[in-house]
């Protein structure tokens, strides 16, 4: 659960982090994201949750209907206690990137995490061993402090600390003078193939990017049926997930479902290795929620990996028409498709090279850039 926001002050950080949530569409699953961290310990004073819907203020009107795909509860957010930033036109992935790096300035922020919108975190409540011990345990530390943890060990042991990746970037740490150094995420490279480009050119500049761990976070498409399972409520529902926007199935989809699942490191579907005092663990309802939702969790990842193909949850809603700037889901979903392959194309000719293996494949460097024939 959430602890004081001054927590940062006893890892000597001058600053509280600020957690930076895209968003373009699917409400459900924001919310769910929100609603997590806050629960796995993330000060909601310290969230922010930027609106990259492209609707101007329409959203903060009330002016969208829940079926519009960029529909979002401001009034929700608040409640929470979370903060709402709203861009000025509908960026693309490197562009908000680049605005979240513009924060920093508005802020001050020497430093900032940032996070995927269709993910669910939770909190080491079973322990981790060298990190955290139990959730009952004095030892025990939240998500939250984790990450405190990882920002104090990258800012006081390594001087060319760019980039601290918690599950890849389901959850990433960044140092903005790293990404001033590099000049940023390539606008011209709007979606894939821009984090082979950016963290390519971090490499080649002597910035670190390392793994830490703070907690679970699981790459989601589907939202719990009921969010009040994350506040383990006395008495409350067990946690199960609905699809807010179910594609219909193919028919070989439903010739393989259950034959076929993805293996992911961590805790498996059954809830991964259980501790050796077993049985007096099952005793204890905290723990038996927490374990559920971890459960849960692992089966929301293998619904978007193996149910369905990974991205198609952005397709779902497609209802707003005559709504203040409506855009066809499916247009959208075109455009994107179109201007990412363009990003492609971009990021080939920049470097000469089609793959991602820009330093340790092709040795290229820095200044490299645009200014190598391609080796294909």
């Amino acid at each position: 659960m959430e602890r004081s926001p001054d927590l940062h002050k006893e890892y000597d950080l001058p600053v509280a982090p600020p957690l930076l949530i895209g968003f373009t569409r699917t409400w459900p699953l924001l919310q769910q994201a929100v609603v997590s961290y806050i629960t796995a310990g993330w000060p909601p004073s310290q969230i922010y949750v930027v609106e990259n819907t492209g609707v101007q203020q329409s959203n903060v009107r009330g002016q969208l209907s829940l079926q519009n795909p960029f529909y979002l509860n401001h009034a929700a957010l608040k409640k929470l206690g979370v903060n709402v930033v709203t861009t000025p036109t509908l960026l693309s992935f490197a562009q908000m990137q680049n605005f979240f790096l513009s924060l920093t300035y508005t802020h001050k922020w020497p430093y900032y995490f940032w996070s995927h919108m269709d993910v669910v975190a939770y909190a080491y409540e079973d322990g981790k061993p060298g990190l955290s011990g139990k959730y009952n345990e004095k030892n025990y530390k939240s998500l939250y402090e984790l990450a405190l943890v990882a920002l104090k060990e990258a800012r006081e042991k390594d001087d060319r600390w760019g980039i601290r990746f918690f599950a890849y970037d389901h959850l990433a740490l960044v140092n903005p003078a790293a990404f001033e150094d590099v000049g940023g995420w390539d606008t011209h490279i709007p979606y894939y193939m821009t984090d082979c480009d950016m963290h390519s050119k971090l490499i080649m500049r002597n910035w670190t990017q390392k793994d830490a761990k703070a907690g679970i976070i699981t790459d989601v498409a589907s939202a719990l049926a009921d969010l009040s399972v994350l506040y383990r409520l006395e008495g409350g529902p067990e946690p199960s997930f609905v699809d807010p926007n179910p594609p219909p199935p193919r028919k070989e989809e439903k010739e393989k479902r259950g034959k076929s699942r993805i293996k992911r490191v961590g805790y498996g579907e059954d809830g991964g290795p259980l501790p050796a005092d077993r049985d007096k663990r099952e005793e204890d309802p905290n723990w038996r929620k927490w374990r559920n939702l971890v459960i849960t969790a692992d089966k929301q990842f293998q619904h978007k990996h193996g149910d369905r193909e990974r991205n198609t949850w952005q397709l779902g809603q497609q209802g707003g028409k005559g709504e203040p700037f409506y855009y066809p889901a499916v247009g959208l979903a075109k455009s994107i498709e179109l201007m990412t392959e363009t990003g492609r194309e971009v990021f080939r000719q920049k470097w000469g090279h089609r793959g991602c293996d820009l330093v340790s494949g092709a040795k290229l460097k820095y200044d490299d850039a645009w200014m190598v024939e391609k080796d294909w």
